[in-house]
């Protein structure tokens, strides 16, 4: 039997709802029915769509910065993409985007096939995106790419769940003079 296919209105209206509500109330108090009640759709719209608010929020967060993350195109100057880079992935991070995506994290510890999709339609798509600015010319001699991706996206997380620096335009100029350091 195939259900009636999604309403478009209804579906952004939904995933608008769910980052309302997680802005407002904070991840851990938002529901699947509070989203349905204040995006104005019934329960069973959201449980035909979604099994659970990580994958009605996934959705939202996927919108919300594109389903594509694509490196800013080549400027010459390397450390000038990486910079443009990493200041739009943290300002997007340091925003109302963070406390969805430190959720969605959380609940990807605990499930294994939400932590595949999370590594498939959020965070993949940007380690590639920053591997390939990296690649450019500021990676420091015999430095492993991946190492360098996690340490760039370390600090961004480590700074999200622990709320005692900012993620944001100053953030990438630090990281960009610490790896022009090491170079």
């Amino acid at each position: 039997m195939v259900g009636r296919p999604r309403s478009e209105e209804s579906r952004k209206a939904i995933l608008k709802a769910a980052l309302e509500l997680c802005a407002r109330d904070g991840y851990q108090n938002v529901t699947l029915k509070g989203i349905a009640e204040a995006a104005g759709t019934g329960r069973q719209t959201l449980y035909r769509w979604w099994q659970t608010k990580a994958e009605v929020l996934l959705e939202a967060m996927t919108d919300l910065v594109g389903p594509k993350v694509e490196p800013p195109p080549a400027s010459g100057d390397a450390r000038a993409d990486l910079v443009a880079f990493l200041d739009r992935t943290f300002t997007v991070a340091g925003g109302p985007a963070g406390p969805v995506i430190v959720g969605l994290m959380a609940d990807a510890q605990s499930d294994p096939g939400f932590a595949a999709k999370l590594r498939e339609r959020l965070i993949g798509q940007r380690r590639q995106a920053l591997r390939e600015v990296l690649e450019r010319g500021v990676l420091p001699a015999g430095a492993d790419p991946e190492l360098v991706v996690d340490v760039i996206f370390g600090v961004m997380w480590y700074r999200l769940l622990n709320r005692h620096a900012p993620v944001d335009r100053s953030l990438a100029a630090e990281l960009d003079d610490l790896l022009a350091r090491i170079a």
